[in-house]
């Protein structure tokens, strides 16, 4: 693996090497998520991000109720595109590590002048719903909580992975799609993580953020899946037009 290459990148690039090698031919199906998570020895969350960056270069596409398939005219193999970034699992997972110890700090040392700051942004995000302005809520109630830990060094590297999330385009390109699936900021989940801070205990508020977060990371699972999905009915309706207009010929 080349250095700083993601882990993801590096299942993208080797399955696309055996595409270009005729390992995988055009019009195949490649193995199931879990086989190449086996295969590769690494998370399914990994994969899924390998195959939507895959998507990204044109060499695979989904096909409804089959699985993922070569697709049969790909794209130059050889061509490393920028958008192979950061993914948002990685992402999560990194924000898990940090940001849930954050929270762990933050309920020892937090003041009501913060708990306030972090219930009114609650009320902004159950009030905004799904808008730009309930997202910007959600990042700021979380920087907020890195504030509350009284450790600048914290905020900085949380304040990095929200930017991470919203200038790496693999990330960007997976949270619009969780965002058009309706997933959106859960006013009900933060309350927890504030409840736990307002009780000073630590272990609860880790608690708290991790959940959370997990939850964060199931509906990224289910909203790819479904964008496949989706993508795999929309090209199969596409052949059936085309199908319709001939025999009308």
């Amino acid at each position: 693996m080349a250095p700083n290459q993601k882990l993801y990148q590096r299942i993208a690039d080797e399955i696309a090497a055996k595409i270009a090698s005729g390992v995988y031919q055009p019009g195949t199906r490649l193995p199931a998520e879990r086989d190449l998570a086996e295969q590769f020895e690494v998370s399914r969350p990994t994969i899924r991000e390998a195959m939507i960056a895959l998507e990204i270069r044109g060499l695979v596409g989904a096909r409804k109720g089959s699985g993922i398939y070569v697709s049969t005219t790909p794209l130059d193999t050889g061509l490393i595109t920028p958008e192979l970034d950061v993914g948002a699992f990685e992402l999560i997972e990194a924000r898990t590590l940090f940001e849930s110890e954050a929270a762990a700090l933050a309920a020892a040392t937090i003041d009501a002048p913060q708990l306030a700051e972090l219930r009114a942004l609650l009320g902004e995000m159950e009030q905004q719903g799904d808008t730009d302005a309930a997202f910007e809520a959600d990042k700021r109630f979380h920087i907020a909580i890195a504030a509350a830990s009284g450790n600048s060094l914290i905020v900085s590297v949380i304040e990095m992975l929200w930017a991470v999330r919203e200038q790496s385009p693999l990330c960007v390109h997976m949270f619009a799609r969780a965002r058009r699936k309706g997933v959106t900021p859960r006013a009900n989940e933060h309350e927890l993580i504030v409840d736990a801070l307002a009780q000073r205990d630590p272990q609860l508020a880790r608690d708290a953020m991790r959940a959370h977060l997990r939850r964060v990371t199931d509906d990224l699972l289910d909203a790819t899946k479904l964008e496949l999905m989706e993508k795999a009915e929309a090209d199969f309706a596409e052949q059936l037009r085309r199908v319709d207009a001939r025999k009308a010929v």
